[in-house]
């Protein structure tokens, strides 16, 4: 009964705080870590545990995969080298930073690093939720740094892990391997698997065995790279990235009408838990301490998540600099932020999933048999550390008006562009695809006159006072007002038992699609 009670505890937990979000300034992250501290309270619940291979194995390859899906390539691209930088040298720094602190602090060598490196990484699902109104640039760039970042982090953690435990040797060589393997091994499998998958999918035709090969690919490729012990978090992030690419020329409108919500549910039913889950093992952890006490737990508590951020904030306002006195072309002073504005990054450095995992998979024990030194301070100092930095998101709305960023009106100038440019190819080809079908010349017309109709709309986007926008709004408020109508008039139908359920669902879902293009509703990512 507890994990039933546990399912439906998370689900009224997901509701209220999402719902509390909606009310109140408040980060719903925040207000989910509260929810599994409050749980942790509860003596019959306190002792439910979800395995940190269960983190790393079935929560984070759908998470990251679907991040991967929805994340901008070209920005990628264009900010690489930030990205590149952040999420190798800046995780260096950051575990190098820790592990010097908790040293200082008492804990031995190899224990502070195992700290460290568990705390490098930042969390794309924290920098999803807590930065999504942020402009594209800074968004892309925090989630591209938030996905790589995790494949330095873990193979710094497994080494420190492996050197304290007794099962490795520390040489240049041996790590300078250890990276090479993480990353070309999880990048090349990732690359496989996602070749794999398009071959597969585009010889589909049926949208629940494409969804469920989709479903399929982020844990093929996890478990291809984890194979050969390499990084399957890069794995499933280069996967996602190649698909990202190659599935728009395959998949059909019925399978993203089926997938993308699907997704979407998921991922974010998925991530919500992961912050309850944060809460409610912070809470456990205290409460198991005990090589210290909760006085000099939380000191060094306090001491490290300054330097978490720390590190942070002073590689945001040097490595720029730095790059700046070498690159000096036209093209990269362009690209260049004020120091305002770099405040956003600084601040969105959060910490969550990865980190929890891998503080929970230390093991408890050294090959000698001995107590894994100091375990329970590394889990207390790792759970306080990320809920932390998860309340640096109260401050992050008052972080972007000082920032002033500027406003980013580069998707709605795309969304436009892509919108006139598919309109103009379907009227140029208008004449020759009616011929090519036989189609009658009052058809054609009929089609000429509505996309010529739809091409003058997307020229006069945004100008309320225009007729033809008035117009379209008031054919649009009608439309609804007729689809309500046809709805009521279906379920008097259900309800006189003159149709049956099964043709309901069908007919409704007709008219759902139906007001999905007139209101051109846009998923949610």
């Amino acid at each position: 009964m507890l994990g039933l009670e546990m399912v439906v505890l998370l689900g009224i937990a997901l509701v209220v705080c999402g719902a509390l979000a909606r009310r109140y300034p408040i980060a719903p992250a925040i207000l989910l870590v509260i929810a599994g501290v409050l749980i942790g309270f509860v003596p019959h619940l306190r002792h439910a545990h979800l395995p940190p291979e269960v983190i790393l194995l079935v929560f984070l390859p759908a998470i990251l995969y679907w991040e991967s899906l929805t994340t901008s390539l070209r920005e990628i691209r264009n900010n690489l080298r930030v990205v590149v930088l952040t999420s190798t040298a800046l995780v260096v720094a950051t575990a190098g930073a820790v592990a010097v602190t908790a040293h200082a602090l008492g804990m031995p060598w190899g224990p502070a690093w195992v700290l460290g490196a568990a705390l490098a990484p930042t969390d794309a699902t924290a920098v999803g939720v807590l930065a999504r109104n942020l402009p594209r640039r800074t968004v892309t760039t925090l989630r591209a740094e938030s996905l790589v970042n995790d494949g330095t982090a873990l193979v710094l953690y497994g080494l420190a892990v492996g050197v304290t435990v007794g099962e490795e040797t520390l040489t240049g060589w041996h790590v300078t391997w250890l990276l090479v393997v993480s990353y070309g091994g999880g990048v090349l499998a990732g690359g496989l698997v996602g070749l794999l998958s398009w071959q597969i999918r585009r010889r589909m035709d049926d949208p629940m065995l494409e969804g469920i090969a989709m479903l399929v690919t982020p844990f093929a490729a996890f478990l291809a790279a984890e194979l050969i012990e390499a990084s399957g978090v890069l794995a499933v992030v280069a996967c996602g990235l190649f698909i990202s690419q190659v599935a728009p020329r395959i998949t059909t409108a019925a399978t993203r009408h089926l997938v993308t919500p699907f997704w979407t549910l998921s991922t974010t039913v998925l991530s919500s838990a992961l912050f309850v889950l944060i809460g409610l093992e912070a809470q456990s952890a205290f409460r198991g301490l005990s090589s210290t006490t909760l006085q000099r737990a939380w000191l060094d508590i306090l001491l490290v998540t300054a330097v978490v951020i720390g590190v942070r904030w002073a590689w945001i306002y040097t490595t720029p600099y730095l790059i700046r006195a070498i690159d000096r072309r036209p093209s990269q002073r362009e690209r260049r932020v004020s120091a305002r504005q770099r405040t956003v990054s600084a601040t969105a450095g959060f910490r969550g999933a990865i980190s929890l995992a891998a503080v929970l998979a230390v093991p408890r024990t050294l090959d000698s048999g001995a107590p894994f030194p100091d375990r329970d301070l590394i889990v207390v100092i790792a759970c306080g550390v990320i809920v932390l930095s998860l309340l640096q998101a109260l401050v992050l709305p008052a972080v972007v008006r000082y920032a002033r960023l500027p406003s980013d009106q580069s998707v709605i100038d795309e969304i436009q562009l892509a919108e006139v440019f598919t309109l103009d190819a379907a009227i140029e080809a208008l004449d020759d695809a009616a011929a090519e079908l036989g189609v009658d010349g009052r058809v054609t017309e009929r089609v000429r006159k509505e996309l010529d109709k739809q091409r003058r709309l997307v020229d006069a986007e945004g100008a309320g006072d225009d007729p033809l926008v008035q117009h379209a709004s008031e054919y649009t408020s009608l439309s609804l007002a007729l689809l309500a109508l046809r709805r009521g008039a279906l379920l008097q139908l259900r309800d006189e038992r003159r149709i049956d359920d099964i043709v309901l669902r069908q007919v409704q879902a007709r008219l759902d699609i139906e007001e999905v293009r007139f209101t051109r509703a846009a998923p949610p990512e």
